[in-house]
């Protein structure tokens, strides 16, 4: 099942069509990854609130997942309809994806609005549930500050999911 764009077998997109691995993903405001990962598991629905702009100017439905590859893993944001399209099992493509800061101090992936995702298996992929992308502290490069760097872990493993057993 494909979402927000019909050309799925387009996999390089805008963001530069270099797929990357979780452990490689950088904080940007730019919608530029590429990647595929396992949909470990799945929250309860978050209370609907309004994703700004565009035509429909409602409010969506979220809810969080920890996704995983080989490499890493993520919390990954599921809006509106991508909620009940994607189950713990499903291996997901994400193409023009972005890694951000979300509500604050939450740090998702997530497709975003130029972003586009699609289920392209179930169940067999090989994933890692640490190091959690999305419980690293980032900072600015002192040499550079337009790009982040790791600057601590807040927990080894992620705060919202139990590790699996």
């Amino acid at each position: 099942m494909a979402h927000k764009g019909a050309d799925a077998a387009g996999f390089g997109g805008g963001g530069g069509g270099r797929a990357v691995q979780l452990k490689d993903l950088v904080p940007a405001a730019t919608n530029t990854v590429n990647t595929t990962f396992i949909v470990v598991d799945k929250a309860a629905r978050a209370p609907p609130h309004g994703r700004g702009g565009g035509g429909g100017g409602g409010r969506e439905e979220t809810c969080l997942s920890l996704a995983a590859d080989e490499t890493a893993a993520v919390h990954f944001l599921l809006w509106g309809a991508e909620c009940d399209a994607f189950e713990p099992g499903d291996i997901v493509r994400l193409t023009d994806g972005i890694f951000s800061y979300h509500r604050g101090n939450s740090l998702v992936l997530r497709a975003g609005r130029r972003g586009r995702t699609e289920k392209v298996g179930e169940f067999t992929m090989l994933f890692v549930e640490t190091p959690n992308m999305s419980e690293l502290r980032w900072a600015r490069d002192p040499g550079d500050p337009r790009r982040m760097v790791q600057e601590a872990v807040v927990s080894p493993h992620s705060q919202v999911f139990k590790p699996l057993q």
